[in-house]
């Protein structure tokens, strides 16, 4: 079982703690049965599916306009210790409507959200290119207007979570109000969108629904646009702002279920007579790992706190708490690969699926090396 004392800080609530109960209540039951690793888009619709009928998609898609973050992380955190697509797939939801909830017009979330929170629709956002990834300022996708209040939009996206599955993506693209960030405007756009294809789909260590998609004279009409004209670097930046803070606790939970495991495994493994828990370098190495893995839960729900007593913006508590976790979760899952000896290197096993599952986390939503530029900047200004 893993500790759940963390849950005791100051941070929390009581509906936090009921909410995290019932969250490892529902995970625990329904997860594996549905989960397939060879079937991973077929996992993500089963998942979404069950977390909308729990009501767990209402934290990522809150029909207020106001995103609960402590209850996010606690959320992501509880299913990627469970298993990294149920993290996925919970976690696209929000992201893939964080844009709509902070921005949209009533009529833009009437249509998108319910189906949402319900687990009926798949959402997607929509920013990385091939030559445009952390750096947001050189999207190159452009959007230009057309006849009868339309939109066209012509170029590509690339490393798109749930492309190819989703229903409707947030698309991000240059509308060319002002050079660089400043011109710049995010779109609604349904997947059945005439001009909208997926060009490939893309495969990874740890396979999730992830696609290249191509724009080719895709017209969404005008009403589509979220937010004000030029304004969608804010609207990316303030949703990365509160999902930022969320791939920590995903990390998070990842590196708990390494240390669970791990602490299982040197209970029963004998070496030279005694357990592997009885070594002296194995308690520095589990010590190591549990300071890293509290280290991080500190950073996460301090950001998380944060933003849900008033801050605007969390910039940089996020950026900390995305790099401090991440990068603490590689360390704890090599430490549990290390000390499962081979087992830790079977395909399948605990800490093998971790270590490919945590790597992405390093990179994906600004990589530790941009966390570290926006952290000094954020310092500097």
């Amino acid at each position: 079982m893993p500790d759940r004392s963390f849950l005791d800080w100051p941070f929390f609530e009581p509906r936090h703690r009921d909410l995290a109960a019932a969250a490892e209540d529902w995970a625990a039951r329904s997860v594996p049965g549905l989960v397939d690793h060879h079937d991973v888009d077929g996992s993500c619709r089963r998942l979404v599916a069950s977390l909308g009928e729990a009501g767990f998609l209402g934290f990522a898609a809150p029909e207020d306009g106001c995103f609960d973050l402590r209850a996010l992380c606690l959320l992501r955190e509880t299913f990627a210790r469970h298993d990294g697509l149920a993290d996925f797939a919970f976690a696209m939801q929000g992201l893939g409507t964080g844009a709509l909830t902070l921005f949209g017009t009533p009529a833009q979330r009437a249509q998108v959200l319910p189906g949402v929170r319900a687990g009926r629709s798949l959402a997607a956002f929509a920013l990385t290119e091939p030559e445009a990834g952390s750096d947001v300022a050189q999207i190159a996708l452009t959007a230009a207007p057309d006849a009868a209040g339309f939109v066209r939009l012509d170029g590509e996206k690339t490393w798109i979570s749930n492309g190819g599955i989703a229903d409707h993506y947030v698309v991000f693209a240059r509308s060319g109000e002002a050079p660089g960030a400043r011109g710049l405007s995010a779109f609604l756009v349904p997947a059945a969108t005439p001009g909208l294809a997926v060009a490939e789909r893309l495969e990874t260590i740890a396979p999730h629904p992830l696609a290249r998609l191509r724009f080719a004279g895709c017209r969404v009409p005008e009403a589509n646009r979220i937010g004000e004209a030029g304004t969608g670097f804010k609207v990316a930046m303030a949703t990365l702002d509160v999902f930022r803070a969320t791939v920590g606790a995903a990390a998070l939970g990842f590196a708990r279920r390494a240390l669970d495991a791990t602490l299982a495994r040197v209970r029963t493994r004998q070496l030279f007579g005694a357990p592997l828990a009885a070594l002296q370098l194995t308690q520095t190495s589990l010590a190591e790992m549990a300071t890293a893995i509290d280290t991080a839960a500190l950073q996460v729900y301090r950001a998380a706190w944060t933003r849900d007593a008033g801050a605007p913006r969390i910039t940089r508590e996020a950026a900390m708490a995305k790099m401090v976790a991440t990068e603490a979760a590689q360390e704890v899952v090599d430490r549990a690969v290390q000390l499962h000896g081979g087992e830790g290197v079977r395909a399948g096993s605990v800490p093998e699926t971790l270590y490919r599952e945590i790597r992405a986390l390093r990179i994906y939503e600004g990589a530790t090396e941009v966390q570290k530029l926006v952290i000094a900047r954020q310092i500097l200004g």
